[in-house]
């Protein structure tokens, strides 16, 4: 099951984004998705000893 989100970005972040993804054959969303898995390799709290608790 996936879920939406909605980020607000400025006009010029948004649009040199889009046309950065589209220069690679990237799909903006694919490349979202890669950003925050990453992310989440140093920052998931789950991943800790604090986060086994809840």
């Amino acid at each position: 099951m996936s879920q939406e989100i909605h980020i607000n970005l400025s006009d010029e972040l948004k649009k040199r984004f889009h046309a950065t993804c589209i220069m690679q054959g990237k799909k903006m969303n694919h490349v979202v998705i890669e950003l925050i898995q990453q992310w989440l390799e140093n920052n998931d709290f789950y991943a800790n000893d604090e986060g086994k608790e809840l």
